[in-house]
Formats: structure tokens, C-alpha cells, sequence
């Protein structure tokens, strides 16, 4: 089992080798160091703990005996959160900063705990509170039962000294400052670090299964948490509309007679069980033209209660087919879609696309979530 300390720092950066200290005080073994923080957390980290190999790190492991190949920490396992032009954020100052943050957090919270052989030490204590808040949603999101949340408490007097990295093990006297910012004099022996394990619910096993195969941006991951009643989408023939989480959409008879034969073809299925990310129905342009112009007349006569003699004399694009009608009347049911139903519905209910050359086109809307109302 590989253990992995992942953790936000920000311009403390002594608050990852006290974190360090108070794991192994407490018997785990630390294999890896990750840490998220800004370009200027970047920087104190380079100068403080690292240096070359003469910063505090490497002296806590030197003066607690611990070999420095034993724990991987280098410039690979320090990730500094960028704009979206690639610079470097300097601080977390507004919205955006924290959204990157955010996502930052989820990636790799995801890409470690992917591995069921690990286990992941979270460490809140550094950096400001928003980075704290962003790495407890990652934990509480992706985290498994081996998995741990933690916090490291500083006696105050010390933890707001910069030149206290951890507590040595031979006491020394260092200059301390009080609460109005008169220095006084201590020894090192009366520092307390203590850990302090967070509990925590995880959400994990709430998302779907292929939330877990590859990381997901945050508000993909809330909006699956949101569970509501699975509505059913009627295609009333009768009345010529579309009927979809008490909306109603009024349909133009040959948008509706293009649509409904999607629809009837989907419920039609004879497979067992939901549809998931079957595309069995799903039919090409030719197909749909050569092979299907008289079913789709035959709906277009439903929907417009005309006698079929009357129907196949016209010569109307839903009664004649051509690539082009149907394209068209394809994009005027998805903006008709779209502006009545919004964006989150378009991806079930629109005439989708799958494939190329030659594209089949269907309706991914569940069979079982179809219902057809006719005169």
C-alpha cells in the first residue's frame, strides 16, 4: 500500500513538514508529498523546505534518521494552479482563481484515488480557507474508507513563528512574539503539533459508474448528484406538441411526424432492460429516406388527420424526403428543443448523431421514458 500526503499550502509552507512530523509521530508512513498551491507558494517551498537539498525537509529527515529516497517529493509532485493561459496564479484572489483551484483539487484527488492500492492523507491545515474548502469537497467527493482527512494544530505562539518547522529533538531557545508583537524567548520542547483526523462522508459511491473511469469537471459531478424523478417524455399525436417535465412544446405537424417516427422506432425496441448507451435503433439518412418515407407519412397523415389519397399527392418535404429537408427539419426540432426544454434536456431528447460517414440518427432518451399518444 503506497501512502500519499496531498495537501494545500500557501505562504506557510512549514505547515507541511509539521503535518509530516505529526504523521509519523502517530505511526504512518509517508511515501509521497503532493502539494497544490500559487506560484509564491511555489517559491517558499523551493527556498524553505527544498533548497537544493538543504532546507528544512531534507533536515527533518536527516536529524529523525529517516532515509530522504524514502519519501518522494521533488519540483514533478509540487502542482502550482495556472490561468487558462498557462501563467502561473500568484494568489487565490476571486472567483476565478478558486474555480481553478477547485478543479485542480477534484483531478487529483480522482487520479489518486483511482488506485486501490493507495491510501490518501489529505492534509487541510495550509493555505488560505478556500483552498482548505476546495480540497475537503475533493476528499469528501472521490475519498474511500482507507482514505483520511487531516488538520495539524501549532501551539499558537509557534505556529506563528516563520523560522519553526517542526519540533527538533534537541530543545533550543528561538525568539517567539506574543500576541501584541513583543518578542519573547522559548524553547522548542514546549511545541505542541498535534493531528487531528477530520471524519467525513464520503459521496463516492453516489456517481455513476463512469464517473470513476475519468475525472470530472465540478459541475458535472454536482449535477449528477441531483437526483430528481425520472420524467417521461410524451410525443402526443392528438394534440401535435412534445410533453417533458410539465412543459409543452407545440410542433409543427411535419416536425412532429420526423420526430414521433424516432420516437415509435425507439419504443419499438424489443431489447430487454433500459436503453443505457445502445444506438441499435439509430438509423442513417438513407435509411431513414429510402426505407422509411412511407411510416413517416403515414404519422404526418396522423398528426394532420388527413386521408392518406389526400397525403401522397402532395409533394410537401415531410411527404418527399430529400438530405436536405431532412437536415433541415432536423436543426429546427433542436432549436425548437432547446429554447423550450434547455440545454441539460437536448442531449436526450434531440435527434442525435452517432458515428461517421455514414452518421445514424436516433433519440437517446431511455425507451422505457417514451410515450406515444395517439388519436
Amino acid at each position: 500500500m503506497r501512502n500519499i500526503l496531498l495537501a494545500v499550502v500557501g505562504l506557510s509552507p512549514q505547515v507541511l513538514t509539521e503535518t509530516l512530523f505529526a504523521l509519523h509521530q502517530s505511526g504512518q508512513r509517508v511515501d509521497e508529498i503532493h502539494v497544490i498551491t500559487t506560484r509564491e507558494g511555489k517559491e517558499r517551498i523551493y527556498a524553505e523546505l527544498l533548497a537544493g537539498g538543504t532546507g528544512h525537509f531534507y533536515r527533518y529527515l536527516d536529524e529523525y534518521g529517516i532515509d530522504r529516497q524514502s519519501i518522494r517529493f521533488n519540483k514533478d509532485t509540487i502542482h502550482v494552479l495556472t490561468d487558462p493561459s498557462g501563467r502561473e496564479i500568484p494568489d487565490i484572489v476571486d472567483e476565478s482563481d478558486n474555480e481553478v483551484l477547485l478543479k485542480k483539487c477534484l483531478e487529483l484527488a480522482f487520479n489518486f484515488t483511482k488506485d486501490p492500492d493507495t491510501t490518501v492523507f489529505f492534509s487541510i491545515a495550509g493555505g488560505r480557507k478556500t483552498m482548505s474548502a476546495c480540497l475537503m469537497v475533493a476528499a469528501q467527493m472521490y475519498g474511500r474508507p482507507q482514505d483520511r482527512i487531516y488538520h495539524v494544530l501549532v501551539s499558537p505562539e509557534f505556529e506563528r513563528n516563520k523560522e519553526f518547522f517542526y519540533p527538533p529533538k534537541k530543545s533550543r531557545i528561538i525568539e517567539l512574539k506574543d500576541e501584541n508583537g513583543k518578542p519573547f524567548f522559548k524553547e522548542t520542547k514546549y511545541a505542541k503539533v498535534n493531528l487531528v483526523s477530520i471524519p467525513f462522508v464520503s459521496i463516492r459511491q453516489l456517481f455513476p459508474s463512469e464517473f470513476l473511469k475519468e475525472a470530472k469537471d465540478p459541475e458535472t459531478l454536482m449535477l449528477s448528484l441531483i437526483k430528481e424523478e425520472e420524467k417521461k417524455l410524451i410525443v402526443d399525436l392528438r394534440n401535435r406538441k412534445l410533453i417533458y417535465k410539465g412543459m409543452e412544446l407545440e410542433m409543427m405537424p411535419s416536425w412532429l411526424a420526423l420526430y414521433a417516427f424516432f420516437a415509435i422506432r425507439k419504443t419499438e425496441c424489443k431489447k430487454e432492460g433500459s436503453c443505457g448507451n445502445c444506438t441499435d435503433c439509430f438509423l442513417d439518412c438513407e435509411s431513414v429516406i429510402k426505407g422509411n418515407q412511407e411510416k413517416i407519412t403515414e404519422i404526418y397523415k396522423i398528426v394532420t388527420k388527413r386521408k392518406m389519397d389526400i397525403v401522397a399527392q402532395m409533394n410537401e418535404g415531410i411527404t418527399n424526403l430529400s438530405k436536405e429537408h431532412f437536415n433541415m427539419y432536423k436543426g429546427k426540432i433542436k432549436k425548437a428543443i432547446l429554447y423550450k426544454f434547455g440545454p441539460y434536456a437536448i442531449k436526450d431528447l434531440e435527434i442525435a448523431s452517432v458515428g461517421i460517414r455514414p452518421k445514424r440518427y436516433g433519440i437517446r432518451l431511455d425507451k422505457n421514458r417514451i410515450e406515444i399518444l395517439y388519436p
